[in-house]
């Protein structure tokens, strides 16, 4: 089942107020981006985020599970609980780098 446009939108304000945030559907699904950092991925109507050691203590309850077949085991984020939203995006969006632009193919 593929992530609807009203869960993505409900996703996204939730986490309001934690940077410029933007959305981009890929595959029927979707990654967030804030401060165009991808931080969300948004999967069959749930919030991963990547099982990083920095934000291993805040996400310690947490379920995990794969986001997609082939990807490697991330967090479930509860976005309900907008306090942990944005204690572990803040977090994220601190170590995640800015995609470098893509080359276009030379002729």
């Amino acid at each position: 089942m593929a992530t609807s446009v009203d869960y993505i939108e409900y996703v996204c304000e939730q986490i309001r107020g934690v940077g410029y945030i933007r959305y981009k559907k890929m595959f029927g699904e979707y990654m967030v981006y804030i401060n165009d950092k991808p931080v969300l991925l948004v999967c069959d109507n749930n919030v991963f985020v990547k099982c990083l050691d920095c934000i291993s203590e805040l996400m310690k309850d947490a379920q995990t599970d794969y986001p997609y077949k082939g990807a490697k085991v991330h967090y479930i984020l509860d976005i309900e609980d907008t306090d942990l939203c944005h204690k572990v995006i803040r977090i994220l969006e601190n170590v995640t780098p800015v995609p470098k632009p893509k080359k276009k193919p030379t002729k």
